[in-house]
């Protein structure tokens, strides 16, 4: 996934509104021991503006065809919503997200990093857009407690071989695990092995696609650097991740399966990325199948019992002021929040918590923004037979899992 100005801005952005001041307690409550809560959200970028905005902003250069300063994308993003302060606390940017972290308390914290962590490496050739934030600035991720950040993406190396080694120790440095990328292909396709305090762990097996824009030359080998990928279109892919999973996955073991996929816009599944999840499930045992690349939310499914999410869409990016595609709102965004049986892996529970992205930051919705998202999920959910209902505070719930 990428954004970049290729043709016209947003004239403006409405003010933001306050969501429903009645808090959902109940979202809280949760016998000890019999479920394990994650949360998930789409594609984090924190290069570009939103590194321009931070303590140690980097080098502002960029190669793209039509803007050549991250500095542009910060002036839009003004533009478009008025001033944004600089040398915010590495907490700025996650906004009411900190505030949902810290009432729903998830076991695990899991986000998909666009964004490489280097001052490292030369931009990729013949490619339009890369991201990075100066590795000063990663405070803004242990902000939010993050504990895996998934790599198989289309931007992990876009500063090339040293801006992955770098990103990869800095995060590392910082105890903030990794998937999907690694100096060899035994490490790119290793799974993140979070311990919990109950004596489970999770699993966190990440694959990137060609699909969603991932060049060949990146697929990590036995001797060279990379990211793990997967071809929804092989039959034998699932057969390989099958492998992957079971060398690993002890019994009471949770495995999610991040796979960066598909286009940028549009809300149609392809029959292949429905057949692979629903395989991952059947065949790998996988308990959620966490897909993201889209720039908005995408539908979701439960199948025998498990989630799947097709696509998380955006969460975290500078793309305020650029008018591509307003008819997807894609400055609209969720929090997910599912509540896993802890034996089972089951899903027990869906709460999604609606955001907006203004002023370079995560901010809750507003009712309007709350009940356009439900609309959508419940119009593009109909083949997968998912609904979904508001909630006193603003937020989704999954009514009929």
């Amino acid at each position: 996934m990428f954004y970049s100005l290729s043709a016209g801005v947003a004239n403006g952005s409405q003010a933001m509104k306050p969501a429903g001041a009645a808090a959902n307690r109940s979202l809280t409550r949760r016998a000890p021991g019999t479920s394990v809560r994650l949360f998930l959200c789409g594609d984090v970028m924190t290069g570009r503006a939103i590194d321009q905005i931070m303590p140690y902003p980097g080098d502002p250069k960029l190669h793209e065809p039509f803007v050549k300063s991250a500095k542009k994308y910060l002036a839009l993003a003004e533009k478009a919503s008025g001033p944004i302060p600089r040398s915010v606390s590495p907490s700025y940017v996650w906004g009411d997200a900190l505030a949902e972290l810290d009432r729903t308390r998830p076991d695990v914290r899991i986000v998909n990093l666009e964004t490489t962590v280097t001052t490292a490496g030369d931009p990729w050739p013949d490619k339009p857009v890369h991201y990075r934030m100066n590795p000063a600035n990663l405070p803004c991720l242990s902000a939010a407690k993050i504990d895996c950040c998934t790599l198989a993406n289309n931007h992990i190396l876009d500063w090339g071989y040293p801006g992955l080694k770098e990103t990869l120790a800095r995060l590392h440095a910082a105890g903030i695990r990794t998937a999907g990328a690694g100096a060899n292909l035994a490490e790119a396709r290793a799974p993140s092995v979070i311990q919990l305090a109950t004596g489970k762990r999770v699993l966190v097996f990440a694959y990137g696609s060609a699909s969603a824009g991932i060049p060949a030359s990146w697929v990590a080998r036995a001797r060279q650097a990379g990211v793990s990928t997967i071809d929804e279109e092989d039959p034998s892919a699932v057969s390989n991740v099958t492998t992957a999973i079971r060398a690993v996955k002890r019994p009471g073991d949770l495995a999610i399966v991040s796979i960066h996929w598909g286009s940028n816009w549009g809300y149609e599944i392809p029959s292949a990325q429905r057949s692979v999840a629903h395989r991952l499930i059947d065949e790998a045992g996988v308990d959620v199948v966490y897909g993201h690349s889209s720039h908005h939310p995408r539908p979701i499914e439960v199948h025998s019992g498990k989630l799947i999410l097709y696509g998380c869409g955006d969460f975290l990016n500078d793309y305020e002021g650029i008018g591509h595609h307003p008819e997807y709102r894609p400055e609209l965004g969720l929090m997910y929040l599912p509540d896993l049986d802890a034996e089972s892996g089951r899903l027990k529970r869906l709460m999604l918590v609606p955001i907006r992205v203004r002023k370079l930051r995560v901010n809750r919705a507003n009712a309007e923004e709350a009940n356009w998202l439900r609309e959508m999920l419940e119009r593009e959910g109909r083949a997968f037979d998912t609904s979904f209902s508001l909630t006193r505070d603003g937020s989704l719930e999954l009514v009929n899992q």
